[in-house]
């Protein structure tokens, strides 16, 4: 298929001087930017009959806008992202299966460049995965997301554009996460998601991706919350420092990327988005194609392990750079109610 430019969200974690745990202390305050829609319990049953494997193959990458320099310039309300930092700690629980999934043959280069396919296993090749979901027009179609630690252990990051139409506010329905996603495999079963959050400043824009960042609360299965079927959870941080290391990973479309079938990394230093005026998003020399939308960013990123802290998720992409936007106090806010789902 064509390289699709996608969309990039970056989800800023920084520590308060002392690192904070998932539970947060205190009431949340007022918050008229957090937008969440819930889901019955009948609701997702039914969304777990529907994705069969033919309906799983039948889905398309959800694409999204390119960063042009002749994209609408952002207002100043639309780029304050300040507040106190917030760095919640990754979890690996010590009975985590530790297998690396199976792999392709495809030569994977030290530093990662260009997308290549992950091989070396760890918390991330557990912790990522695929998104489905339909839309009102009823057509199908997957991105990627990424477990986040959280107080109710079951909150995943993804892309605004892979829980709603920023054109319409319509919030697509029959939303599920397969975590370790591999060729049509689910190795840790399949979840629903009870409540989905995103911006209103993500609609209300119409789409600008300074806002495009999304979680979504998943149901527990058996009495279990997804991070403890999983084997943990990577940490997030908020109002963090800019221009870091950092790598990516994103189950994009592309033939070079595996057709949406496998898990693929990226990695380099973090440079500023200057093709759009007003842009706060930052990104990387290297492009995932559509379906990575709402992958991982991570920083402080042990690759031994799997394991890092989340800094954004996959929202807009060029030609050669992808990008996510700093996360600051109201994608936090996001975070928070999310948790407490």
């Amino acid at each position: 298929m064509r390289r699709t430019a996608m969309l990039v969200s970056i989800l800023s974690l920084a520590a308060l001087g002392a690192t904070v745990g998932p539970a947060q202390a205190g009431p949340a305050p007022a918050d008229n930017e957090t937008r969440a829609t819930a889901f019955s319990d009948q609701e997702q049953d039914r969304a777990l009959e529907f994705w069969t494997d033919a309906r799983l193959n039948s889905a398309r990458e959800m694409a999204a806008p390119t960063a042009a320099p002749e994209a609408p310039a952002v207002t100043s309300s639309a780029t304050d992202d300040g507040g106190p930092r917030l760095s919640v700690p990754p979890v690996v629980f010590p009975d985590a299966e530790t297998t690396a999934p199976a792999t392709d043959e495809t030569p994977v280069s030290t530093l990662a460049s260009e997308p290549k396919p992950w091989k070396r296993g760890g918390l991330i090749s557990r912790t990522a995965g695929k998104v489905f979901f339909e839309n009102a027009a009823g057509d199908l179609f997957t991105c990627s997301a990424t477990v986040a630690n959280s107080r109710n252990k079951s909150v995943v990051l993804t892309a605004g554009h892979c829980v709603v139409d920023a054109r319409t506010g319509e919030v697509f329905r029959k939303w599920i996460f397969i975590p370790g996603y591999h060729k049509g495999e689910r190795p840790r079963g399949t979840f629903t998601a009870k409540k989905l959050f995103h911006l209103k400043s993500y609609v209300s824009s119409q789409g600008n991706a300074n806002w495009d960042v999304a979680f979504a609360a998943l149901r527990k299965r058996d009495g279990r919350p997804l991070a403890k079927i999983v084997g943990g959870a990577q940490g997030i941080k908020f109002n963090a420092p800019t221009g870091r290391y950092v790598h990516s990973f994103g189950y994009g479309g592309s033939r070079a990327e595996g057709n949406g079938e496998r898990l693929n990394h990226c990695q380099g230093k973090e440079h500023r988005d200057l093709g759009r005026p007003g842009s706060t998003m930052w990104g990387i020399d290297c492009v995932q194609t559509g379906g990575s939308s709402g992958g991982a960013f991570l920083a402080e990123f042990k690759a031994d392990k799997g394991v890092g802290v989340l800094v954004g998720n996959i929202a807009v992409g060029t030609d050669v750079s992808e990008y996510h936007p700093r996360l600051g106090d109201r994608a936090r806010r996001l975070y928070q109610a999310a948790s407490r789902a």
